[in-house]
C-alpha cells in the first residue's frame, strides 16, 4: 500500500510540473552545481557571505542581472557570475554580473589557470583551441572585476568565459572599457553588467571544437542606485579599436536588437523602457579619456609597465565625501599625488 502511495505522488508531481512549464514561459531558472542550494538573498553582503570555507552558493546572482532569450541553454551560475552557454559557438551567449565598489578593491592575483569549464557537460573550449590560432583567450568577465575571491579569480579563467579577441582589441579598446566599467562601480556603488560576443551564423572558426571568433562584442551596463537610473551600451569590433569610448556607446536598446537578447527585464516596465531607450552620455562619469599610449601588456591587458610619454586619466582614488578624485595623473599606479598608495 505505501508503495503504491508513493508511486501516485511521484506521478502527480510528474504531471504538475509538466503542466506548469507548458502553461506561460518559464522564469529563467539557476543550474545549481555540485549540490548547491538555490536561496534568495535580499543584500549584496548576504550574498557575499555565501562564500564561507570554501563552499559557495551559486544563487548569490540575483534576477536582475539575467536576461532572456531565445535559447534552451540552462542558466548557469559560477560564484562571481552567470551565463549562458552557446554550444554551436563555444562561448557563452552573455556574461552577467553585479560589481560593487568594494568588489573593485583587488583581494587576490590573477591565476592565469585556463581550464574547461566543469559546469559545461557538453564540454566548453580547451587550450588546444587557442594554441597558435593567433588570437588571445579574451575574458568576457574581467579577471580584475573577480579579484574580491579566490574562487571568483579562478572561475573567471574557465574557458566558457573566454571568447577570441584579436590582440590589439583585448589589450586596447576593449581593456579600457573594462576599466571605465570599474570605475564606475566605484562612483556609483554598484552596477550590473551584462557582457559578450555577437554570435550569428557563419563565423570563422578556430580549434578542434570549433570556436566562433565574434566579428563584434557588447557591454551594457545599469546603474539602478537612487532616484536617476541609467543604462548604457556598447558594441565594438572585434580589431583595432581608436579614439573616445563614448563614441561606441549605443543605447541598450541597440544592443538587445543586434543579440536578440531582452537584457535589463525584471525592472519596472516603465523603468526599462526609460534606461533602455534613452543614451545620456553627459550623465556618466568619464574617467578614461586618453589612450595610455606606449604601455606593454601581457594577453590578458594588464599594465606591465607606467605611462612614459604623460597620458593622464582620472585619479582612481576616492575622496573623503565617497567621491572619485577629480585630480587627473599620468602615474601608472591610476593615483594623483594625495591618494598614491
Amino acid at each position: 500500500m505505501k508503495k503504491g502511495w508513493l508511486f501516485f505522488g511521484v506521478l502527480l508531481s510528474a504531471v504538475i510540473a509538466v503542466v506548469y512549464f507548458k502553461g506561460g514561459q518559464a522564469e529563467p531558472q539557476f543550474v545549481a552545481p555540485h549540490g548547491s542550494s538555490q536561496s534568495n538573498f535580499d543584500s549584496k553582503s548576504e550574498r557575499n557571505s555565501a562564500e564561507v570555507g570554501g563552499l559557495k552558493d551559486t544563487s548569490r546572482v540575483t534576477n536582475l542581472e539575467i536576461p532572456l532569450m531565445n535559447s534552451k541553454a540552462p542558466i548557469l551560475c559560477h560564484l562571481g557570475y552567470a551565463f549562458q552557454y552557446a554550444e554551436d559557438h563555444e562561448q557563452a551567449y552573455w556574461i552577467a554580473y553585479e560589481l560593487t565598489k568594494s568588489e573593485t578593491e583587488k583581494s587576490y592575483s590573477r591565476t592565469d589557470h585556463f581550464i574547461p569549464d566543469p559546469l559545461v557537460i557538453s564540454g566548453s573550449a580547451t587550450q588546444s583551441d587557442y594554441a597558435g590560432s593567433g588570437f588571445d583567450r579574451g575574458h568576457l568577465a574581467p579577471a580584475a572585476d573577480m579579484a574580491w575571491s579566490k574562487t571568483a579569480m579562478e572561475e573567471s579563467f574557465y574557458f566558457s568565459n573566454m571568447s577570441p579577441q584579436v590582440p590589439s582589441f583585448n589589450r586596447g579598446i576593449w581593456k579600457r572599457l573594462e576599466e571605465q566599467v570599474r570605475s564606475w562601480a566605484i562612483v556609483y556603488d554598484h552596477i550590473y553588467i551584462v557582457t559578450g560576443p555577437v554570435l550569428t551564423e557563419g563565423l570563422a572558426t578556430i580549434g578542434p571544437n570549433k570556436v566562433s571568433v565574434p566579428k563584434y562584442y557588447y557591454k551594457v551596463i545599469l546603474d539602478n542606485s537612487g532616484k536617476d537610473q541609467k543604462a548604457i551600451g556598447f558594441l565594438m569590433e572585434n580589431a583595432t579599436g581608436n579614439g573616445e569610448l563614448d563614441s561606441y556607446a549605443v543605447t541598450v536598446d541597440r544592443v538587445e536588437q543586434v543579440t536578440g537578447i531582452d537584457f535589463f527585464n525584471k525592472l519596472p516596465d516603465a523603468i526599462e523602457t526609460k534606461v533602455e531607450r534613452e543614451i545620456c552620455l553627459p550623465c556618466w562619469t568619464w574617467s578614461l579619456t586618453q589612450t595610455p599610449k606606449g604601455t606593454a601588456n601581457d594577453e590578458e591587458g594588464e599594465p606591465q609597465a607606467p605611462f612614459s610619454d604623460g597620458s593622464k586619466i582620472q585619479c582612481k582614488g576616492i575622496t573623503k565625501a565617497g567621491k572619485q578624485c577629480s585630480r587627473s595623473c599620468s602615474d601608472g599606479s591610476g593615483y594623483c599625488f594625495q591618494h598614491h598608495p
